[in-house]
């Protein structure tokens, strides 16, 4: 669960809050987690740097500095942090038209932009914003990663079939394929075809079997034994060795300041959602705590060790902790592990993965984009809440459409509105009491009394300037078409737990109103923090015996009052 005073500590930096303590009996189960991890995570995040447009090599720097920062410093023993899909999709969104796709430029502002977000994930940390997780609904999240998945997978279909590709947006991808379609390389296509084969089928046999992993093998040895690289396009030289640590190169200017920062933006928003709500899924699975906050500081050190290696923003990854929980790891240890077997990968192995063909990694990321598609949740919010099954399917057509980008600040956007509409229009009821003697709550156009001339109104949410005026049109209502005439008017304040200055307003003008029309206001059942706040003189206003702990005490004083 997550630290619920981790504001009153203050700010700190702990560290290896995810990697202790370590059973030693557990130790096994985490390297083999580690090892499989790495065989599952290797081929995806090279194909992640498709989606981003960096070179592949960068694809293995994710998993490098970037996951051991997160391992050593982050709160979270299951998180995994590396290269996602929907941050890549918003790095690609946001450089066009800026740099080049795979350029020596574009490389570097991608590593702009994860120092980017580390600093707006550092800022959130040190001002205590690990709450706004909490303001990106579930609804649009779905909304959103299924428009991205809907975008990843057609963005490969150009190099599934050989072609160039082409286009902005699913539209002009779509236009750009069916114009190429002449051109088609079934080398590419017969391939393409064979790594979704054997990645579909080692999925239904076993999801513990790596598939993509034995894909790319057996991709590499008949591309290398059948001299593929005449008829499709293979990766070519990849360099060894570990990444160049430093600063990105890149003639900064406020023009380009301006243009990163809204996509830094919304990579730290993806970040701040995703990962907390990974982190919550996994530490309630397991009854262990965690911190948000303690969790931006070790993704911002993340971020900030992508942009000194030279690769693109890192983000908790929902299905890559998915991949190590299902094998049995449950520290970041497996994560320690599998940093090890990237390293040896980069120091030896890279040499081979230039007989890699495109349409091989075009294909993983075409099922990384069809993963992504969240039908069975697009379908379960329909039948649940018809509502907001519009609001993520909007998002799915912004993203899909229009862009990336544009459709995270929808989301952003449509997730403030959705929480703005439900405390705006309250259900609020009146009470009755029920034979039993317990209150039972009707809708308000029942303008139901508690007993003849007392009517008790319950405010179900806390009280501010866009519902004001719905308290003022319910309460007049009441007063004015109340059979008999109310001679006592009740407040029960118990869900209201905060009063803003134009909700005191109306409140005093409320109170003016009954007062002539000779209804006496009281209030009951008031929270702690509210009665104790002074600042509206609300106690003065309506009198010390205006305030009732209990709606019995009400009822009770109110028929002594009028018998």
């Amino acid at each position: 669960m997550p630290e619920t005073n981790d504001k009153a500590k203050g700010f700190r930096l702990p560290v290896m809050e995810g990697l202790l303590p370590i059973k030693g009996s557990q130790v096994p189960a985490e390297i083999i987690a580690g090892i499989t991890l790495a065989a599952l995570a290797i081929p995806e995040v090279m194909g992640y740097t498709q989606i981003s447009g960096t070179p592949v090599i960068t694809g293995l720097y994710t998993i490098l500095i970037p996951t051991f920062l997160f391992a050593f410093f982050g709160s979270s023993r299951h998180l995994v942090v590396g290269a996602d899909s929907a941050t890549a999709a918003i790095l690609a969104a946001g450089l066009v038209g800026i740099a080049a796709t795979g350029s020596d430029e574009y490389v570097a502002l991608a590593a702009v932009l994860a120092f980017m977000a580390a600093g707006f994930l550092i800022l959130a940390r040190i001002i205590g914003l690990g709450f706004m997780a909490d303001f990106l609904s579930r609804t649009v999240l779905i909304g959103f990663l299924t428009g991205v998945g809907v975008q990843v997978a057609l963005g490969q279909i150009s190099g599934m079939l050989g072609l160039k590709g082409g286009g902005h947006g699913a539209l002009g991808k779509i236009w750009a394929d069916i114009q190429q379609v002449d051109q088609v390389n079934f080398y590419a296509v017969a391939t393409a075809v064979s790594v979704l084969a054997v990645i579909v089928g080692s999925k239904k046999i076993s999801k513990k079997i790596p598939g993509a992993l034995i894909a790319v093998i057996g991709a590499i040895f008949a591309s290398w034994a059948l001299n593929l690289e005449a008829h499709i396009h293979v990766l070519g030289a990849i360099p060894s060795g570990l990444p160049h640590i430093g600063l990105p190169e890149v003639d900064w200017s406020w023009e380009l300041v301006g243009k990163l920062v809204p996509t830094a933006f919304a990579m730290f928003v993806v970040i701040l959602a995703q990962s907390a709500a990974t982190s919550r899924a996994y530490a309630a699975r397991y009854n262990e705590r965690f911190s948000e906050n303690t969790d931006l500081v070790g993704l911002g050190l993340a971020n900030i060790g992508a942009g000194l290696s030279g690769t693109f923003v890192v983000n908790g990854s929902p299905t890559k902790t998915q991949m190590i929980d299902s094998a049995g790891g449950r520290s970041q240890l497996s994560l320690v592990v599998t940093v090890v077997i990237v390293l040896l990968v980069l120091l030896f192995l890279t040499g081979p993965l230039a007989y890699m063909p495109e349409a091989v990694l075009s294909a993983i990321v075409f099922l990384i984009g069809v993963d992504l598609i969240d039908i069975k949740g697009m379908q379960s919010i329909y039948a649940q809440r018809r509502s907001e099954f519009w609001v993520a399917l909007i998002t799915v057509l912004m993203v899909v459409f229009v862009g990336v980008e544009q459709g995270i600040i929808l989301a952003i956007v449509l997730s403030l509105i959705d929480h703005t509409r439900r405390g705006y229009r309250p259900k609020n009821v009146v009470l009755v009491p029920a034979e039993s003697g317990v209150m039972c709550a009707q809708p308000v156009a029942t303008r139901a009394q508690a007993a003849p001339g007392l009517l008790i109104y319950r405010f179900t949410h806390s009280m501010y300037y866009a519902n004001a005026e719905q308290l003022t049109e319910e309460i007049t209502d009441l007063v004015n078409h109340s059979d008999p005439p109310l001679r006592w008017l009740c407040l029960d304040a118990s869900a209201v737990d905060d009063v803003d200055y134009s909700a005191a307003a109306t409140l005093r003008s409320l109170f003016g109103v009954l007062k002539e029309k000779g209804i006496h206001l009281v209030v009951a059942q008031v929270l702690d923090d509210v009665r104790e706040e002074s600042r509206y003189n609300l106690r003065k206003l309506f009198g010390e015996d205006a305030f009732y702990d209990t709606l019995d005490d009400v009822v009770e004083d109110y028929r002594k009052q009028t018998e």
